[in-house]
């Protein structure tokens, strides 16, 4: 199986670089095939805290707004045209939940609540601009028949 982004390296590969502390970060990077920013981070760690493993990952973060799906869901539909900001003061006022801006795009996004724009707008440029290639001999204006 291959590393992949965000995973930790192996404990004993951590050993094994740590164990060099006298060669340059940079040299033991090339020796065991990995950056020199894990190198120097793993040494600071270790420096720092003492400890030789690596920090516990973090769990996925629980969605802030998880609990305010249906009341959203509601708003939305009363409220179509409110702005992300309305939304957002809107639930401080009434459930007392402060949100960032993203945080509720993302939730709207999730419940599949984005605002489309509206068809009864004015169109703009929907005609085509040019006209149809014509035979040889005919007339290009479609007004002169």
């Amino acid at each position: 199986m291959a590393w992949r982004r965000g995973q930790t390296y192996g404990q004993d590969l951590r050993d094994r670089v740590l164990a060099l502390d006298h060669l340059p970060a940079r040299a033991v990077a090339e020796q065991f095939s990995v950056s020199a920013s894990y190198v120097i981070k793993a040494r600071q760690r270790l420096l720092q805290t003492g400890a030789v493993t690596p920090r516990p990952q973090k769990p996925p973060v629980a969605r802030k707004l998880v609990h305010l799906h249906d009341a959203l869901r509601e708003r939305v539909r009363q409220t179509s045209d409110a702005t992300l900001a309305e939304h957002r003061e809107w639930l401080a006022e009434t459930h007392g939940v402060t949100a960032g801006l993203t945080t509720l795009w993302k939730t709207l996004i999730q419940l599949g609540l984005t605002l489309k724009k509206s068809r009864c707008g004015r169109a703009s440029r929907c005609a085509p601009t040019s006209f149809k290639p014509v035979g040889y001999g005919e007339s290009c204006n479609p007004d002169w028949t």
